[in-house]
């Protein structure tokens, strides 16, 4: 993948380098959108202010059922399977909710942390390859009818058709787009660090008026990971030695000789979602357009999802198969996902309250969430399983994920989720061979006939019937179904995959 350099032409010097898609920010998010747009062929460039993908703390914890899929269809989920912890980590109150049953290839969670997450991600882009400008960082941009022209702290200019901002909660890229930022401010901060004690802490996570408080013992047996909610929201400052220290003498009685600190860092339970998702040329995912409190762990899970919708849209866009016009149903799609997801933290936030009061809510939600439909329900929400994008009415699987079902082709034996490690869209014929003549997009659309043998189950509904024929677009989700008619593939694949070609 080569830069574009443009020349002015009225005095021979070099003016700035072109991309078609800058993405500002390296982080998981930024990281999964650039590879989409690598396995599209897109020129997309990475602006990351960090010297490298190491992180000096390992921040967030966790992948849901969904995301572990989602990286499953690209062919990449083993190499994080092999570094994480398969748990079941879908909580409400005080309830985990087993999702075991779930028909699914990955009925679980994977704890694994985000430093570990960035280091696969790195070496997987590298490999497409992505080009990544380190050590600086998007200080402003000025988008036109054509492009974008993005400043950079080194001084170096970049022209892009689209930028991204995947640059986080203080996202420059949503200021300076002027995207307003509704939400609610912080009630509670906690401290989280990797830290050496001199005495032995208690076991388990303990709950209390202020929140939750806990110790994890790291591989090294000497380095502890702590976490502590503070009794009154802390400082928007660097939190230092002293700050752990007074959090936990107020909850433990002692501080158990913290010392020789890694890392320290406070969050908050601060949360805004972006009331746009676009300006323009110019596009927000992950933590940029979403911050919320940790509890949950929906963060990481959410801005690589976010990533997998826009990629393949947005790379449609920049070669001329889709008019931008697609670009909308990025915002349509997973605005209300996010905005589902942040009510599930903001409640799970107040139920890690444990005074008198709070305990009682905490004790009937823990009961009702042990029952079977709602846990359905619930592990449905946190797994991200049961998201169902609005493609109108239809069949159950209109709008939501593919199941991963185990196909017989001419090929031999395939699961779904190999035919979509190219990202590219797919239409499955299940019924009688020879039954769809899709010529006229079959450039940009691979047809596979296969046979199925079994139910058809989706996660918290149940068996739906069999369609003849599904049309899966490159994010894994469900775009057209047959019944045993070809009614509305045409305007699918025209709405989703661009204009026939001519004949």
């Amino acid at each position: 993948m080569e830069d574009r350099v443009i020349l002015d032409v009225s005095d021979g010097s070099v003016a700035m380098t072109e991309h078609a898609v800058v993405i500002a920010g390296g982080g998981p998010a930024g990281m999964m959108l650039a590879a989409e747009l690598a396995l599209a062929k897109v020129d997309v460039a990475v602006v990351e202010r960090r010297p490298d993908h190491v992180l000096a703390d390992a921040r967030a914890g966790g992948i849901h059922s969904r995301t572990i899929e989602v990286l499953d269809q690209r062919g990449v989920a083993d190499r994080f399977l092999a570094e994480g912890q398969v748990t079941q980590a879908a909580t409400f109150g005080t309830t985990v909710m087993d999702m075991s049953d779930f028909p699914t290839r990955h009925p679980y969670s994977l704890a694994i942390f985000q430093n570990e997450i960035e280091r696969i991600m790195a070496a997987w882009i590298a490999e497409l390859p992505v080009r990544i400008y380190y050590g600086c960082e998007v200080t402003g941009f000025a988008q036109d009818d054509a492009g974008v022209d993005v400043r950079l702290s080194d001084g170096e200019p970049l022209r892009a058709r689209y930028l991204v901002g995947c640059d986080g909660g203080r996202s420059l890229i949503r200021k300076a787009a002027g995207i307003a930022f509704p939400g609610w401010d912080p009630t509670r901060s906690n401290l989280i660090a990797e830290v050496e004690l001199t005495e032995e802490p208690p076991p388990g996570v303990r709950h209390d008026a202020a929140g939750v408080h806990g110790f994890h013992r790291m591989q090294d047996g000497k380095t502890f990971r702590v976490v502590t909610t503070e009794q009154q929201p802390g400082p928007g400052s660097e939190p230092t030695l002293r700050d752990l220290s007074e959090a936990l003498i107020a909850v433990y009685g002692i501080d158990f000789g913290i010392h020789n600190p890694t890392w320290i860092s406070r969050f908050t339970d601060m949360t805004r979602q972006a009331a746009a998702y676009r300006v323009g040329r110019v596009l927000l995912a992950g933590d940029a357009a979403h911050v919320h409190y940790p509890a949950g762990g929906q963060g990481l899970s959410l801005g690589v999802q976010d990533a997998v919708n826009l990629g393949w849209k947005l790379a449609q866009v920049v070669d001329g198969t889709c008019q931008e016009s697609l670009l909308d149903s990025y915002h349509a799609e997973r605005h209300p996902v996010a905005a589902r997801a942040l009510r599930y933290t903001m409640a799970q936030t107040a139920l890690q309250r444990h005074d008198e009061r709070t305990k009682a809510v905490v004790d009937v939600v823990s009961e009702v969430a042990s029952m079977d439909e709602p846990r359905k329900r619930l592990a449905g929400l946190i797994s991200g399983l049961d998201i169902q994008y609005d493609l109108g009415e239809g069949h159950p699987l209109l709008g939501r994920r593919m199941p991963d079902l185990d196909l017989t082709t001419a090929d031999g034996p395939l699961r779904v989720f190999e035919l979509l490690h190219d990202a590219r869209p797919l239409l499955l014929d299940l019924g009688q061979p020879g039954d769809f003549d899709i010529t006229p997009w079959g450039d940009r659309v691979q047809m596979v006939e296969a046979s199925y043998q079994g139910e058809w189950e989706l996660p918290v509904l149940g068996v739906v019937s069999a369609p003849t024929a599904v049309l899966i677009r490159p994010d894994g989700y469900v775009a057209w179904v047959g019944d045993g008619a070809h009614h509305g593939l045409p305007d699918a694949l025209a709405t989703w995959f661009g204009p026939p070609t001519a004949a």
